[in-house]
């Protein structure tokens, strides 16, 4: 069976905190042929383990990694490798991929209030137009 995995599957498989559901979610993956893991659901990841869990942006990135790594995981992988190189620059992985698929949709320009973010994109060789927060 091929699933697409929610959030709340892969991170109750990963904090493996004894219970029910955490049995049951690995069992999920681990029973899958095939494994769809979409860029929201990374975003989200990053977003529940950073904010809920604590977790050090290298953690979550040797998280990812070892998500992706399975053979039977499908992802965009120059999508996720980009918010990777986000995160392991320090910044926000979702801004990595914001900004690389804006660039693959046809945006020549990333257009944030977000410092951090617009440093990141120019030290990668991006245009971007960092707006005046008031």
């Amino acid at each position: 069976m091929s699933i697409t995995a929610d959030t709340n599957v892969l991170v109750r498989s990963l904090m493996d905190d004894g219970t029910a559901e955490g049995a049951r979610a690995r069992s999920a993956l681990l029973g899958a042929d095939r494994i769809a893991v979409t860029l929201p659901t990374l975003c989200e990841f990053v977003w529940v383990l950073g904010g809920f869990y604590k977790k050090r942006k290298s953690d979550i990135a040797v998280a990812i990694r070892a998500l992706i790594a399975g053979n039977t995981v499908s992802f965009d992988s120059p999508a996720v490798a980009a918010g990777l190189a986000f995160l392991d620059a320090g910044g926000d992985f979702a801004d990595g991929v914001i900004a690389f698929e804006g660039r693959r949709l046809g945006g020549d320009v990333f257009v944030t209030f977000d410092m951090q973010a617009a440093k990141l994109i120019a030290a990668q060789g991006g245009r971007v137009d960092l707006l005046r927060s008031d």
